[in-house]
This record gives structure tokens, sequence and C-alpha cells, in this order.
């Protein structure tokens, strides 16, 4: 439920932040809160997962895409992530969350995502992501390149990136995928 508030407030902040275009870093700025520590007092590793969130939100909502997305019936959902840690963040911590597009393959976008604390990485995920109509569907890479328009060359996207996406990807929804143990 206190992300529930959390979404809210970083929502309403983020319409007085500077605007961005889509391929540029939105730095969204957070504190440790109680509810987010686990048994150990430090940000439990699921939080880290749902502050990404609202940092790509803010990141959509900078950069103009949000309208456009909610205009149009889309939404994200995440296909993949993952993260590796390196310094715990402690109770009433300041630390800002990074977060740029690095770019696209043929189905779905990868975010680079860093928590940062006195301008040193305390955690770092990639984030795969698709884009879904509500109508029903899925948004196209061609549809999503549209908006964002084409990846800086600048060499954003490490191939290991791609390479993880295509391994980590699951069957489509309509096909079986028995839980089956070997």
């Amino acid at each position: 439920m206190h992300f529930f508030f959390r979404t809210l407030l970083q929502t309403l902040l983020g319409r007085f932040r500077s605007p961005l275009g889509a391929w540029d870093v939105a730095s969204t700025p957070f504190r440790v809160l109680p509810t987010d520590l686990d048994l150990l007092r430090h940000m439990n590793n699921g939080v880290y997962l749902s502050v990404l969130d609202l940092a790509r939100v803010d990141l959509m909502q900078r950069s103009g895409l949000y309208t456009t997305f909610t205009e149009r019936g889309w939404y994200p959902v995440v296909v993949a992530e993952t993260i590796s840690f390196r310094r715990s963040l402690e109770l009433w911590q300041r630390f800002t969350v990074e977060t740029r597009l690095l770019g696209f393959d043929e189905k779905a976008c990868y975010v680079e995502q860093r928590f940062v604390v006195d301008g040193q990485i305390s955690a770092r995920a990639y984030v795969r992501a698709r884009f879904l109509k509500r109508s029903g569907g899925v948004v196209t890479v061609d549809e999503m390149r549209s908006l964002a328009g084409d990846a800086p060359d600048d060499g954003r996207m490490p191939e290991w990136v791609r390479e993880w996406g295509a391994s980590s990807e699951l069957p489509p929804r309509k096909t079986a995928t028995p839980s089956e143990w070997s």
C-alpha cells in the first residue's frame, strides 16, 4: 500500500522536473523509508525493483511519452530484469535512480537503471520491456521507434544485453510451458 502513495508523490513531483528527451538520462531522487527495510535493516531487494518502476515512469512522464502512451491505450510490461548489488541502502539515505533507454531488439526495448549515492553506483539493473495495447495485441518496435526515434549510435546497448534478452525469453503466452524439473 505504501507504494501507492509513493507512486502518487513521484507522479506529482515529476511534473515539476525538467523535461527530457526519450534518450536522455532521467535522474529521479528518492529516500529509503522505514517500509523499504528488511530484517537486516537495509533496503529490501524487492523494493529496489519497485523503485525502478517509479523511475521508469519518471522518464516516460518527463519525455512526454507517458501522455502519448495513455492516449493510445498502450502500457509497459517488464518481461525480464536483472540487478546487481554493490552497496546496501540504509534507512533515510538519499539516493537517485538514473534511467536511460538503451535501445530495441525485434520485440522489446531495453533500459539501464542505476542506484547512485554521492556519485557512486550502489546497484545496477537492466530491464527488458514490451508495450501492450489495451485494445489487444502488442505495440511493435517500429511503433515505439516512431515515438522515441532511432537509438543514438553511441554504443550504449552492449551486445551481452541483447544476448541476455534473447536467452531469458520465455515462450509466448499461448504456448504450453509446463513446469518440469530435470
